[in-house]
């Protein structure tokens, strides 16, 4: 496939970057990682001018092998037990509102570090900062997944990524039914807690693909919906098939929003924690 030029509608502000230092010198201190670098996410500087910002917890290296990712993959670090401690201190630190704990997946800790995870949110709630989980599939395990839905953060996400016909080439680790089954059982958990997840589109899916994606999605309760233009972080991984037009992530928006979902960012620079403190003035 030829490699496609990057449309107008693709280009980020670079406007604010130098502020981006101080913020990455107090992460090497705190030894913190966000995933809005390890991700080359487009939207860093706004985000951190927003007062958002997303932690990734448990290691800088991922058990999975994901096609889209541009998270590093190998062997595994130890989980810092002083980490808890470190997100709540940057977190102050930023004056954040509102924070994002995310991580790799950590296929080889016995619970997939929800342990871990419920420790970093019980920490945070010691704040008046607003909690929002992006989690791993916990390999579908029940008592991992009740760890960080018994920690009671706001909103926990898990992002379906894709729609099920490219699963075996983009999550081939992954399990479609998986997902949707864990967003299931956080609502039959707590349905006090918001449920998020996100899709990426320009991978080669159809819109009917996605939008029965969408009502998969709806059918388990999800409240919040991203949706993103995905762009290769490397010749290596999955290449785009497609750049999506800013009017159909419009259409895709409406959609959602008829099919019931509570609050949907949709457009070619989101990414699942855009906007995430939107998301949640929009719950209140």
């Amino acid at each position: 496939m030829n490699k496609q030029r990057k449309p107008e509608w693709l280009k980020v502000n670079l406007q604010g970057a130098e502020k981006l230092t101080g913020i990455k010198n107090m992460l090497n201190r705190l030894s913190l990682h966000t995933v809005c670098e390890e991700a080359n996410c487009p939207n860093m500087i706004e985000c951190f001018g927003r007062k958002t910002a997303t932690f990734m917890i448990l290691g800088s290296i991922c058990t999975r092998n994901c096609t889209f990712c541009n998270v590093t993959k190998g062997h595994t670090q130890p989980v810092d037990p002083e980490e808890p401690n470190h997100v709540a201190e940057a977190v102050q630190e930023l004056g954040l509102r509102h924070v994002v704990v995310t991580s790799v997946t950590r296929d080889d800790l016995p619970d997939g570090g929800a342990g871990h995870f419920a420790a970093v949110i019980n920490k945070l709630k010691e704040t008046d900062v607003v909690v929002e989980v992006l989690i791993p599939d916990f390999a579908g395990d029940k008592e991992a997944l009740a760890q960080v839905v018994n920690a009671k953060p706001k909103i926990i996400n898990h992002n379906i990524e894709t729609v099920p016909k490219l699963y075996s080439t983009v999550r081939p680790k992954a399990i479609y039914q998986r997902s949707l089954e864990l967003l299931k059982n956080v609502k039959q958990m707590d349905n006090s807690i918001y449920t998020k997840s996100g899709i990426m589109v320009g991978l080669g899916e159809q819109e009917d693909d996605v939008i029965n994606t969408l009502k998969d999605l709806r059918a388990v309760d999800c409240d919040l919906l991203t949706i993103g233009q995905y762009l290769a972080p490397s010749n290596q991984h999955h290449p785009v098939v497609e750049y999506i037009h800013p009017d159909q992530f419009e259409k895709y928006e409406q959609i959602a929003y008829q099919l019931g979902f509570k609050y949907v960012a949709s457009g070619p620079l989101v990414r699942s924690s855009y906007h995430a403190d939107q998301a949640n003035n929009n719950l209140i």
